[in-house]
């Protein structure tokens, strides 16, 4: 165990000492969940176990992989039964087809890649479990999430990334706000992976073994595109692959079988027409024209992005940055790392980003989030959706000449 995590359980900055402080923990039914429980049981804290039951799509109860539904919720029984704590399940299943796979088919119908994770986050977990844990008096509520939260300095505690890089989750949190960080706990932010499952084996829980979930619990098959076609009937309209410099290059049975970035898959092979053998990529979609819009890998390069819906969790206020921008660290992608990039706030609430580098296959849709720069295990500062990119930052605006000679 880290020195870190070894320390962390005892200094969740709570006012009372374990034995009078409520803990719900939301169990999913996972190993890194279980072992939150199984850590603040230890500790002494009053711990209730919370799990909420959002999708049962029959097959995916067993399929590896999945999460909240069926087996897992089985899973999470156990567990609390081992532990000796109290444990409720709660039907959601409504709330999360609405607000999250009804909000994924659309988004995807329309040309965007979603982030159904941050949407389950934002609209169902940290909003019905803080419900469920005050109506239980508790006075916390714990996750297994790799992220860190700590008091920031002045008053409120703030988001860090977490000490295993490889399992940082701030990416899907950055929409967390700061009236939850005052009662959100997440254990797990000092620990590594593997320190977690010995920990399950420690505890002796029969899921220290069991596979992580997966980004898109809820498709049983893993085949997305089929719930698409399922829930938003002539999603998969045919139109024309073109090439960005106009020429059509073939057809293809609807956006929503494509990504931006995409390389295989396309059908195309290599491009025609006199021009020297290149590899294509996806490098837009348009829903609205039925097209699917190729190029070479430098027709992907992303210089700006516009944001909608942004989430601030700094210091002050997202208005009040400098005009010039302010320096942060950027991820487009879950599986990347941040890079170099200018945040400048828009009127409205929204934001931009301009990168000091190219990004490639920055999608609509996708999240993108703001870190600390320079600095690895740095403060997440908030994020927002990529409405949409661009391939060069806006130029800057003439300085105006001054008359002097009068």
């Amino acid at each position: 165990m880290t020195t870190a995590g070894a320390s962390l359980l005892n200094s969740l900055d709570l006012p009372k000492p374990p034995g009078e402080t409520r803990v719900v923990v939301a169990m999913s039914g996972g190993v890194d969940s279980s072992v939150v429980a199984a850590l603040l049981r230890e500790e002494g804290y009053d711990v209730v176990g919370v799990t909420l039951q959002l999708y049962d799509h029959g097959e995916a109860t067993h399929r590896k992989g999945a999460c909240c539904a069926g087996q897992d919720i089985q899973d999470a029984r156990l567990v609390a039964a081992r532990l000796g704590i109290p444990h409720y399940v709660l039907d959601y299943e409504s709330r999360f087809r609405e607000t999250v796979i009804d909000t994924f088919a659309q988004s995807y119908a329309s040309g965007e890649t979603p982030v159904p994770c941050v949407a389950c986050n934002q609209f169902v977990k940290f909003v019905d479990l803080f419900e469920t844990a005050k109506d239980l008096g508790a006075d916390a509520l714990a996750t297994g999430h790799y992220i860190a939260s700590r008091e920031d300095g002045s008053g409120g505690r703030a988001l860090y990334r977490a000490f295993d890089a490889a399992r940082d989750q701030s990416y899907f949190l950055f929409a967390t706000t700061r009236a939850q960080l005052d009662m959100l706990r997440f254990p797990l932010g000092e620990y590594a992976k593997s320190e977690v499952r010995e920990l399950a084996r420690r505890f002796g829980l029969d899921i220290a073994e069991k596979p992580d979930s997966q980004d898109i619990c809820f498709v049983p098959s893993g085949h997305y595109t089929d719930l698409v076609e399922r829930l938003s009937p002539g999603a998969a309209v045919p139109g024309d692959i073109v090439h960005v410099d106009g020429r059509v290059l073939g057809r293809h049975a609807g956006v929503i079988h494509y990504t931006i970035g995409q390389r295989r898959g396309l059908g195309l092979g290599a491009a025609v027409s006199g021009r020297a053998a290149e590899p294509l990529f996806v490098v837009r979609l348009d829903a609205a024209k039925a097209q699917v819009v190729v190029g070479p890998r430098e027709a992907l390069e992303t210089r700006r992005i516009a944001l909608r819906d942004v989430n601030w969790i700094g210091a002050g206020d997202l208005s009040a940055l400098p005009a010039e921008g302010l320096p942060i660290s950027a991820r487009v992608r879950s599986t990347r790392p941040p890079t170099p990039a200018l945040l400048r706030p828009l009127p409205g609430g929204g934001a931009e980003v301009v990168f000091e580098t190219g990004e490639f296959g920055v999608s609509p849709g996708q999240a993108c989030v703001f870190y600390e720069r320079d600095d690895t295990r740095g403060r997440v500062l908030g994020g927002g959706f990529i409405a949409h990119a661009e391939a060069e930052p806006p130029a800057p605006e003439p300085a105006l000449e001054l008359d002097r000679s009068a």
